[in-house]
Formats: C-alpha cells, sequence, structure tokens
C-alpha cells in the first residue's frame, strides 16, 4: 500500500462514504492512519447479565437470540437484539443503525459495552460497542481494548478499526521515516513511528495505548514549538531601530498617569525598554488579566519609540476598541508639552489628533475626522508617528516612514500572517513587536504556542480595585439579583446585561428556544423589570454610528442598562458600570465569562457578576463554581485546561492543535522537553543538514498554528 495513496483506491467505499471521510478531513490512507481514536473500550472488565444494575458501565457477553428492526414513533430506526447468558437476558438497541442487524444474526456469540440503562421492559444497553467472539474465554485473561473514533454519519468506529488494521498489515516499518530523531525517542523513553501507530490503533494492553499517545502529544508541541522558534530566529536575522531613552525620561513620563503603577506594569516596562535598545527585534507577549493595565504599558511603550522619532502602529481586533486605545492615547500624551499627532484608521473612518478646527466640531476629545488619502499622506512621510486602527492597518496602501513598534492587542484574534504583515515593515530594518492579551492563558499553553515570544505578566490589579463578587443565579433566585441591581443603580451606579443572541430564534427552524436575545430582553426588562430605567441595546449588526451613540449615552448615564452581545468582551472601558448580569451562562466558555465580567471591574468601588443560567447540570454547576472561587484568570486557564478535556480549553480548536496535543498540554515537564530539544537542533544544526527528515516533516505540516 502507498500511504499517500486515495482511500477509494484501496477501500470499496459509497458516496455518501466517501463524503463522510471528507467531512473528517480525510482523503488519503496516511490521513487514517493518522486519525488517532478518541477512547477505548476494555472488554476484560465484565459482569454477568443476572449482576446488572442501572447506570453500570461494564461488558456483558452472550449468544443472540433474537433480532429486530423497527421504526419509533418518532420515525427513528430501531435495531433491536436480545442476548443471553447462562443468568439472563437483556436487550441491546441501537437508534438510527438499520446495517446493526446485518451484522449480527441469531446465534453469533458477541461481547456488547456499554451503560446500562433501566426502561418499562427492565434493562437494556443501548448503543454499545460490541465485537463478535467465537467463544466467551476469546476475551478472558488480562485486557481486551477496543479502539472508539469520532464518528461521524456513515462512518463508525467498527469501519475505521477495519481500515486501519488493513493499513497496517499492508505496510511494513521500513515504509515509515520517523520525524523523531532516535536519540530523542530514547531519552524519553517514547516509542517509534510504526511501533505507535500499532498501539494506538490496536492496543493489547492501556500502556501500550498511553506510550503511544505520548509520543504523538510530544511529537506535536515538539513540532509546533520547532516552527515557532525556526520562526523567531529568522526573524532575529533582521536588524531593527535601536530605542534609547534614559530612566529619568521614562520616569517622568510615568508620572502623567493619574494612578500608581503595580510593580508588574514597572517591571514589564523596564523589561520593554531594554528589548526596545537591541539590535535584534523584541518579540514579546504581555500577558495580563482584565483591568490590570496593559494599555498604560502599551503607552509607555510608544513614548519611547516617539521620543526617537519613529512610528508605532496598534493594531486592535474590533473598531470599539480601537477607538477605546485612540482616546486613552489622547488622554495620556495631551498632557505632555510636546505635541504628539496621533491617527485612527478603521473601515468607517479616518481621525486625527489634535484637530485645528474648533473643539465645538471635533468629538470632545481634541481629534477630528479626516479623509484616508490625507491620513495616509501623514503616516507615509512620518508627519503622524501614532496610528492605532483594526485591520485596516495591514492595507497595502498603509505605508509607514520609519514603523519601529508594532502593537497587537488581543493577539489570538489575528492570524499570524496578519501579525507578520504588520511586524514587517519594507525598510531594511524590521519593528519591534509587542503582542498583548487579557485571554487567561496557562503556562504550557503559552510556552508551546507563543513559543517565539518573551513572556511578561501583569499579575498585580492597580491599588484600590476591589474583588468582584460573583454569584450564580438559578431561576428561583432571580428577583432578588434584580433588586439589587435597582438599589446599586438608585445609588448613581449602572449595569450591563449579556445575551448569547441578537434576536430570538424562529421556533420553527431552531430548538434553541430558551436562549435570551439582545432585543427581547431590554423590552423585557423596560416593561417588567426596570420601567423606571432607560435601557439601550448594543449587538453586532448595529452600524458603527449606532454603535458609539448608544455606547457614549450609557458612558453619559443617559442610559443605566445597556444590554448587549458577548462583543463587549473587549475594548468596554465604563468605570461607573459595576454590575453585569449574563445571561445563559452555561453556553459561553470560562476565559470568555472572565472576560465579560471584567467590563464592571474598572474602578474602586464595588463590583458585581450575576450568572444566570437554567441548566441543571451538575457538570456546568462545577464549571461555573469555578468562575464564582478564581482568584484570577490563570486560575481559571488552568482549571479549564485540567477539568474540561482536551479539547475543551476556551474553544482550544482555535489554536490548531489536536486533542492528542492538548493532552500534552497538561504535562509542564513534557512541554519544556520539547521545548528543550527542540532548541538544541536549531543552536546546533539551524539548516537542518543533519535532520533532513526533521525538515521535511516542518515544510510539510498541514497544520497551521493560528490565534483567531
Amino acid at each position: 500500500m502507498e500511504l499517500d495513496s486515495l482511500i477509494e483506491k484501496n477501500f470499496k467505499i459509497t458516496a455518501r462514504q466517501k463524503r463522510a471521510l471528507g467531512k473528517l478531513g480525510l482523503k488519503t490512507l496516511r490521513d487514517m492512519l493518522f486519525y488517532f481514536p478518541s477512547r477505548y473500550e476494555n472488554f476484560s472488565e465484565r459482569k454477568n447479565i443476572i449482576d446488572l444494575r442501572d447506570g453500570d458501565k461494564t461488558t456483558v457477553y452472550g449468544k443472540i437470540v433474537e433480532t429486530e428492526r423497527q421504526k419509533t414513533r418518532t420515525r427513528k430506526m430501531l435495531s433491536r437484539i436480545i442476548i443471553s447468558d447462562f443468568t439472563g437476558t437483556i436487550n441491546a438497541l441501537w437508534f438510527n443503525q438499520p446495517y446493526i442487524t446485518n451484522i449480527l444474526k441469531v446465534g453469533d456469540k458477541v461481547a456488547l459495552t456499554g451503560k446500562i440503562s433501566s426502561g418499562k421492559s427492565g434493562l437494556y444497553i443501548a448503543n454499545p460497542t460490541f465485537k463478535k467472539v467465537d467463544s466467551y474465554e476469546d476475551l478472558g485473561g488480562g485486557e481486551a481494548l477496543l479502539a472508539v473514533y469520532p464518528e461521524t454519519r456513515g462512518i463508525t468506529s467498527r469501519w475505521m478499526r477495519f481500515g486501519a488494521q488493513k493499513i497496517l498489515a499492508g505496510i511494513s516499518n521500513a515504509d515509515f521515516h520517523d520525524p523523531v530523531p532516535r536519540n530523542i525517542l530514547k531519552k524519553y523513553h517514547l516509542p517509534g513511528l510504526h511501533s505507535s501507530l500499532v498501539y494506538i490503533h490496536t492496543p493489547q494492553k492501556a500502556e501500550d495505548a498511553e506510550a503511544a499517545r505520548k509520543r504523538f502529544a510530544f511529537e506535536e508541541i515538539f513540532f509546533i514549538q520547532l516552527k515557532r522558534l525556526k520562526e523567531r530566529m529568522e526573524r532575529e536575522k533582521h536588524p531593527a531601530f535601536s530605542i534609547e531613552i534614559s530612566k529619568k525620561e521614562m520616569g517622568d513620563f510615568l508620572k502623567i498617569f493619574p494612578f500608581e503603577l503595580t510593580k508588574s506594569q514597572k517591571k514589564s516596562i523596564n523589561r520593554i525598554v531594554e528589548d526596545l535598545g537591541k539590535k535584534t527585534p523584541m518579540s514579546r507577549l504581555l500577558e495580563g488579566d482584565v483591568g490590570s493595565g496593559k494599555t498604560a504599558v502599551a503607552v509607555a511603550a510608544s513614548y519611547a519609540i516617539v521620543k526617537n522619532k519613529y512610528q508605532v502602529a496598534y493594531m486592535a481586533p474590533t473598531e470599539i476598541l480601537a477607538r477605546q486605545h485612540f482616546k486613552s492615547f489622547i488622554e495620556y500624551f495631551s498632557q505632555l508639552r510636546l505635541t504628539t499627532k496621533i491617527g485612527m484608521i478603521t473601515s468607517s473612518e479616518c481621525r486625527k489628533y489634535p484637530s485645528k478646527v474648533s473643539f465645538e466640531r471635533n468629538k470632545g476629545d481634541g481629534s477630528t475626522r479626516i479623509s484616508k488619502s490625507q491620513l495616509l499622506k501623514w503616516v507615509e512621510n512620518g508627519e503622524i508617528p501614532i496610528l492605532i486602527g483594526t485591520h485596516a492597518l495591514i492595507q497595502k496602501s498603509v505605508k509607514f516612514k520609519k514603523l519601529a513598534l508594532a502593537i497587537i492587542d488581543e493577539q489570538h484574534r489575528f492570524g499570524t500572517r496578519q501579525r507578520a504583515v504588520l511586524a514587517r515593515d519594507k525598510s531594511e530594518q524590521i519593528p519591534h513587536l509587542l503582542s498583548m492579551t487579557a485571554t487567561p492563558i496557562p503556562r504550557t499553553l503559552a510556552l508551546t504556542i507563543y513559543g517565539d515570544l518573551d513572556l511578561s505578566l501583569l499579575d498585580e490589579m492597580p491599588p484600590g480595585r476591589k474583588k468582584i463578587i460573583t454569584a450564580i443565579v438559578p431561576p428561583g433566585q432571580r428577583r432578588r439579583a434584580y433588586e439589587q441591581i435597582r438599589h446599586e443603580i438608585n445609588k448613581g451606579r449602572q449595569a450591563f446585561v449579556i445575551c448569547p443572541r441578537i434576536n430570538e430564534p424562529d421556533p420553527n427552524k431552531e430548538r434553541t428556544l430558551n436562549v435570551k436575545s439582545v432585543k427581547e430582553e431590554a423590552e423585557r426588562l423596560k416593561t417588567e423589570i426596570f420601567p423606571e430605567f432607560e435601557i439601550g441595546i448594543l449587538h453586532g449588526k448595529m452600524k458603527p454610528a449606532e454603535k458609539e451613540a448608544a455606547l457614549e449615552k450609557f458612558k453619559k448615564n443617559e442610559t443605566q442598562i445597556l444590554v448587549a452581545t458577548s462583543m463587549i468582551e473587549v475594548g468596554i472601558d465604563i468605570p461607573n458600570a459595576t454590575m453585569i448580569i449574563i445571561e445563559g451562562a452555561e453556553r459561553f466558555g470560562l476565559a470568555q465569562l472572565h472576560q465579560l465580567r471584567g467590563r464592571v471591574m474598572r474602578s474602586s468601588r464595588q463590583p458585581y457578576c450575576f450568572i444566570f443560567t437554567d441548566s441543571d447540570s451538575e457538570k456546568t454547576r462545577e464549571r461555573l463554581e469555578a468562575l464564582e472561587r478564581a482568584k484570577n484568570g490563570f486560575e481559571l486557564a488552568e482549571y479549564d485546561l485540567k477539568f474540561r478535556g482536551s479539547g475543551g480549553l476556551s474553544g482550544a480548536k482555535q489554536w490548531g492543535v489536536s486533542d492528542i496535543g492538548m493532552e500534552a498540554l497538561k504535562n509542564i515537564k513534557m512541554v519544556e522537553a520539547a521545548r528543550l530539544e527542540s532548541q538544541k537542533i536549531l543552536k546546533q544544526d539551524p539548516e537542518f543538514k543533519k535532520h533532513p527528515i526533521v525538515l521535511k516533516k516542518l515544510s510539510s505540516q498541514k497544520t497551521k498554528i493560528h490565534f483567531e
């Protein structure tokens, strides 16, 4: 068999199966072989039918005495067999799998593994994994593991097991070139590639499967880190602008802030200033919890650049956030004696500060709206040293004279290509890069995904901030929460209400009938709960001018409650808003919930977060209680990684890491080992002359590590 040949050339598959395989991303035999099981059923843990109890997860052996295929009341196809052992009989049911009765016949001896449930007709086992056996002793003595794969309609675990075994039988160890160097495998006691594939698809015992998964997890993290570190090495070959600024100059500038900087802010600024002074480009990630003061650090870094007569580009993921930063920069730089020109570019408008027109005609912040062509002209000739914007910053028409610093806010929301465009100027010297994120990231993930960046942490909150009071509110306690909010609003405070949707779903098309929507919830709150208060709405389908008007009214306290979607997660800084209700909280990830509640942690007043949920799931309750207990976002991120399982980490699919790779991120020693070995190879053999197979794998990686 040729591993790169198409599946249909080696297997008889229907058109439906071909579509299903395509849905799973499987086209070649190699793809199939590297499509790994998600779990294993253990057929050695068995019980007699007479000993079964409701809720048991076990294996039963027996002879099939009856088979039947029928339709349920809801028109679903039901396959049913009855098996008998020497102690009793039990029903086994499969929904929408009519082929079962073609495979399993009366008289066959089978092993069924699954959860035992209780119904009107007694105990039954639903959708069990099954295996035909010649005798009851076939799987006795030791473990008997059966691989279970992620399925889709048309492709079952049974089919995948058959396919993997056929491919493994048709190839030999010589057909594989192991991309992980032999000395590394030996050092960390990891099996070779061929052995690992056999172990992961057809393990004889649990230790085999575990060893194989450990090897593939190490391999994935190793190559991600190798790729990131190689990118950094390539970047450092280019010279950067050397920025000089004295401690006194920076100290004098930091005095303009109306608050005392935290120790971690000062430490981060010092590190950045050191990096900027080098002739190689800075590559630094500034990770800080919501409200920890990342913008102040970015402003200080920008001042160092402007003082040296170079330019700064600041890219934000949304127009709301871009405008917020534009106003923050104006606020800080307007206090300096020197007049620093600041520009803003988004898809809907361009602005410039300071304005030459009268105060009445500008926005009230000293800026004015200008044409895009005029702004671009001033940026290109260096007249505007600071340009803040959205994706509009990386258009071909935007050209800088001397771009010395690229700042990317909420960096995971941008693709690597977008980041590279901004961080790479056309001149010989390339800009320094400062990435920032408020998304809590576990240490292992940061070391892997951001392996090309130095890390700075803002792990303190500004003095005077009070710990947020977070309360999980079931349906029966909502009135009490509303009364507390009314009490706070009457004291002059304001509140956000977050809903998962903009409009109510169509009941004829969608089943999510209990999901609150912005428009209907705003109307309900106004008519039934808070008729005495003004209520506004904010969502992504509003025009930019409408969004800005809604925010402006809320900032001026002309509306006391703002009902919005999760778009307020970043970029909203309204100190007087000290309360937030999050409807349908079970629909959000922990990191997103933490970001949302961060919107009300912007002042020294007591903040409140009310988690509204209709779910009675114990798992949901446990997850939301973690939000209630956690001291900061970093604790939450580690909880997510530890308890929610691979793939559950804040929507971990977004990182471009597979489920098996995410398992490695629970093991700091493995991540550090992968990093150490990748650093060694790059140091000793940067051109990969001694590691051609490593280079081939690196060059042919299909999975692009991304940050969207």
